[in-house]
């Protein structure tokens, strides 16, 4: 039997530098695993696209202006349906690792090879997450620090003995939203339930004081 022939990833591009931006677009056209659906200067800009047309996989500058990248990522998440998104910098100081705690899928360095950045959104597509080596141990002392700031209150929240409608009322968002950010937060911290979740949030409270 034959394998049925792969849609193409659709992909989304952000970079402050125009020259950079022509270039990645050439190379993501030219790659018959993608298909390039927009590109944009600003995060504002590339908000706006990504709103209106669903995308895979996002490939973002991490300063890019005005709101940055992080800030980016922490406002898509909360959509329903969000792409996975791979950071293009500089392989520098804190970035992976701040890309990571952000919420990418993936980074990708600019003085490295063009077809790593393209082999980097191929396996965040298919669901991979892809970093240079990164020293962990900082993030795993508490995993509680990989939560986005929603996340952290919908924690402090649940562990004041809120239900998710309470919760929903007091956020100001949907319950199935709720619901998502919670799946978030137990995959996060590695616990099954909001039990598990409260007894966590409890015991590294007190591991930190």
């Amino acid at each position: 039997m034959t394998e049925p022939s792969q849609q193409p990833i659709d992909v989304m591009l952000a970079d402050n530098n125009p020259l950079v931006l022509s270039a990645m677009s050439e190379i993501f056209e030219r790659d018959p695993r993608f298909s390039l659906v927009a590109t944009s200067a600003t995060a504002e800009g590339f908000l706006g696209a990504v709103m209106r047309v669903p995308v895979q996989v996002c490939v973002i500058s991490w300063s890019l202006p005005v709101l940055g990248a992080a800030k980016l990522i922490e406002v898509l998440r909360e959509q329903e349906g969000a792409p996975r998104f791979v950071i293009y910098g500089d392989d520098v100081g804190d970035v992976p690792r701040l890309a990571m705690q952000a919420g990418a899928a993936g980074f990708s360095s600019r003085s490295g090879e063009v077809e790593a950045l393209l082999e980097t959104c191929a396996d965040v597509a298919a669901g991979k997450m892809v970093f240079p080596f990164i020293d962990v141990r900082q993030m795993q002392q508490n995993p509680i620090h990989s939560l986005s700031r929603k996340e952290r209150a919908i924690l402090e929240a649940l562990a004041k003995g809120m239900s998710n409608r309470e919760l929903s009322k007091e956020l100001q968002i949907s319950t199935n939203t709720v619901k998502f950010h919670l799946s978030n937060i137990y995959e996060k911290l590695s616990v099954k339930n909001r039990t598990q979740a409260i007894a966590y949030y409890y015991s590294s409270n007190a591991a930190s004081h």
